[in-house]
């Protein structure tokens, strides 16, 4: 099983197959396979789209404020799952014992993407991919309250200090004033984000040991749409200004594309490797996502973001490695 918090944003709910029993889990899992060059090319296909998320996001917030952003964003991966479950034959309907479990899935996935979603109003992309991804250090120290984790060690201790520290350096900066308009208030929501994403993965492992992977995901889509529709309704105009090309390909890009099919290729890789080893390709995820909002909308890569982004990286890889 794969160290909590360990895996991409959009693929906790999915496991490490048991190589003991090939049908534990729905189709028949493999036994695990060395990465060869076809699946490391996926993987780096997955991680680099998970990185252009952020960039996709802040694009589609120009035009749709953060509720309506995200109903439309899980209508369409809900769709795109769904019909993935579907063509694998996998039955989603969990027993009704469970649904009080999954009902606070999606409320922690909830509040988890309200946070996102109005902390990228108000930060860069480059800043908050960062951020967000530094969730296995929150993952791992709720993990200490779990029994059954791994406990931490000097390597470990390290790691969350290295990174703890350079998430605390970016927090305190202030991206270009275009894309960040008031950053440490967003900094500080994505902060909150991130937490709230490692504390769901810590969840979403313990849920998984009743609950099919596919289920999981399509209950913590499904709670959110009930809950942002009102809201937004409420709350929110349908749209800021005029709906353009750009906005429909970032929703596409980020409802389709990385709730939807980045998915089925991490569960398409689960099936054959360690989810173990798969975790390495995730370091890539802030490189992408910085180079992502460099070239698509000019963010200055500046020498705090560099900085800040090696101690994430290097402090998450030891937490997760030791």
């Amino acid at each position: 099983m794969v160290v909590a918090g360990s895996q991409p944003p959009e693929s906790q709910a999915m496991k490490e197959p048991d190589s003991k029993n090939p049908s534990s889990d729905s189709g028949a899992w493999l036994a695990a396979e060395p990465i060869r060059w076809r699946s490391a090319g996926l993987a780096l296909l997955a991680t680099s789209l998970w990185g252009g998320n952020v960039v996709a996001l802040k694009i589609g917030l120009d035009v749709f404020p953060p509720l309506w952003s995200a109903w439309w964003r899980f209508v369409l991966g809900i769709g795109v799952v769904g019909l993935w479950a579907t063509i694998k034959k996998i039955d989603p309907r969990p027993q009704p014992a469970n649904w009080p479990w999954l009902v606070l899935l999606g409320l922690m996935f909830t509040g988890q993407i309200t946070l996102l979603n109005f902390g990228l109003q108000f930060t860069s992309p480059a800043y908050g991919v960062i951020i967000l991804n530094s969730h296995p250090l929150f993952a791992n120290l709720v993990a200490q309250l779990m029994p059954s984790e791994k406990r931490l060690n000097t390597a470990r201790i390290a790691g969350l200090l290295i990174a703890f520290a350079g998430v605390v350096f970016l927090a305190l900066g202030r991206p270009v004033a275009s894309l960040a308009p008031r950053p440490q208030l967003g900094n500080a929501m994505l902060v909150a984000s991130s937490f709230l994403l490692g504390l769901r993965m810590v969840y979403t492992r313990w849920l998984l040991r009743e609950i099919e992977p596919v289920t999981a995901l399509l209950w913590q889509m499904g709670v959110t749409l009930p809950i942002f529709l009102p809201l937004a309704i409420w709350l929110e105009p349908p749209m800021l200004k005029p709906l353009s090309l750009r906005v429909v390909l970032a929703l596409i890009y980020q409802g389709v594309v990385v709730a939807g099919v980045c998915f089925v290729i991490w569960a398409a890789l689960l099936r054959r490797h360690s989810a173990a080893t798969l975790v390495s390709f995730s370091f890539t995820i802030p490189l992408f996502g910085m180079v992502f909002s460099w070239l698509v909308l000019g963010e200055p890569l500046d020498s705090r973001l560099l900085t800040a982004a090696a101690a994430v990286i290097v402090g998450t890889s030891l937490v997760v490695r030791y």
